[in-house]
């Protein structure tokens, strides 16, 4: 079953890594070996670029699910986090303020 997921991911990869370049210079090598017809060599070439589109953002999902859990299990504090703080302390600043010049 490993070897499986292995297989998968590194075709994922192969495929996310393929440039529209490339793609296109190995469908023109099945064409000039007569292997495709000029318009199969277009179909292909067209299936592949969006192959590999669709592999790219699939891995992109992959790693920013990945990164999302590491850095939870790390518990570090998002931008998001800090800014709270900020606003919480600010807000605690402004109260004492207040308290202290009332006195």
């Amino acid at each position: 079953m490993i070897d499986l997921i292995k297989k998968t991911m590194f075709t994922g990869i192969g495929f996310a890594a393929l440039t529209k370049e490339k793609i296109e210079e190995i469908a023109q090598e099945f064409v000039d070996r007569g292997k495709l017809s000029e318009k199969e060599g277009e179909k292909i070439i067209q299936e592949m670029i969006d192959k590999s589109e669709e592999s790219k953002e699939e891995l992109k999902k992959q790693i920013d699910q990945a990164v999302g859990t590491t850095l939870e299990k790390m518990q570090l504090a998002r931008s998001s986090d800090v800014d709270n703080l900020r606003q919480e302390i600010n807000a605690l600043k402004k109260k004492l303020e207040d308290s202290s010049g009332q006195k």
